[in-house]
């Protein structure tokens, strides 16, 4: 497990115990129930008490980037097991690796799901750019959610994403157009969307997948139009002022309830989702299948109607 700087007290304190229990290994006495490890213990639970219920804005930004956090396809698998069928290619370029798409049973409920996915080493890492997708990677998504609005297939769109890749021959193949043309075209598509922000939800990045009817954010996420270090660099000319831009964005999911961006903040287990990716897995499954069971009461008109009326009412200000 890999910790965090605000981590470190409780890294520590676990050094400790462990350096405790190597003790009953190297003399065969029960460690485990003495005083000075019960000690240990209930020092070990307070400090992540103390820790995980004060978090500050830039602290949660740290834990969605967390490199032992579940990503797009471990909730795939977590969730749909082998049922998923992956799709490749935009019919046009290439196949973007960033982008990934495919059909996925949640129970016996067929899915579209759709998600940015990152790497887990260097290697994969530079295989998924980083999570940051290309024009062909947005437009792998749209040609996968027309595919399950012909077949009538709610969609489900998983989004952990450090924002589009900004290079330029991604702006040579049009990457604002695609992203623009995927907010258009989600606005009218005629199935149930379900968006969850599992990691980052940065820029446009997020947005080319983030159109939905039903929003939901896991409890330590940001969405927002712009990293707190992209911001700090823009405002103070240095990323020294991030946990500051942190701050002013109101970019965590308790914000984004508040501001009515989203529909509800998925708790954790204590102290993030990569202490039990298992479990956390369990409860995406259980709030998918509840928004889906919601949704599919709705009328394709009243669907349509619901989706555009949100996105309306976003930056409305009275006079």
């Amino acid at each position: 497990m890999e910790f965090l700087d605000f981590e470190l007290p409780i890294k520590d304190i676990i050094d400790q115990i462990d350096k405790y229990k190597s003790i009953e290994d190297e003399t065969n006495v029960n460690t485990t129930k003495t005083k000075t490890f019960n000690l240990l213990q209930k020092k070990l639970h307070e400090t992540k008490k103390s820790i995980y219920s004060n978090l500050t804005p830039w602290q949660r930004v740290q834990l969605s980037r967390h490199p032992n956090r579940p990503y797009t396809l471990d909730y795939i698998k977590n969730i749909s097991g082998d049922s998923f069928l992956e799709l490749h290619g935009d019919r046009n370029v290439s196949d973007d690796k960033a982008m990934i798409g495919g059909f996925g049973k949640i129970d016996n409920q067929t899915f579209m799901i759709i998600g940015t996915q990152k790497g887990y080493n260097t290697k994969t890492r530079q295989f998924r750019n980083f999570g940051m997708a290309n024009p062909e990677g947005y437009r792998k998504a749209l040609r996968l959610m027309k595919h399950a609005e012909k077949f009538n297939i709610p969609i489900i769109s998983f989004i952990d994403t450090p924002g589009a890749y900004p290079g330029l021959e991604a702006e040579e193949r049009g990457q604002g157009e695609a992203i623009a043309r995927n907010l258009f075209e989600m606005m009218s598509l005629k199935v149930p969307i379900i968006v969850v922000i599992i990691g980052e939800g940065a820029s446009g990045g997020a947005l080319g997948i983030g159109i939905g009817d039903c929003i939901l954010m896991l409890e330590n996420t940001w969405y927002s139009v712009i990293s707190p270090e992209s911001c700090s660099s823009i405002l103070w000319r240095s990323w020294d002022y991030k946990e500051q831009a942190a701050e002013a964005l109101k970019l965590t999911a308790d914000d984004m309830y508040k501001n009515k961006l989203i529909d509800k903040i998925i708790k954790e287990p204590f102290g993030g989702a990569h202490y039990n990716p298992e479990e956390i897995s369990v409860i995406v499954k259980e709030e998918i299948l509840n928004s889906f069971k919601k949704l599919q009461r709705l009328s394709t008109d009243k669907l349509i109607s619901n989706r555009r009326e949100r996105f309306y009412k976003i930056g409305k200000f009275n006079s």
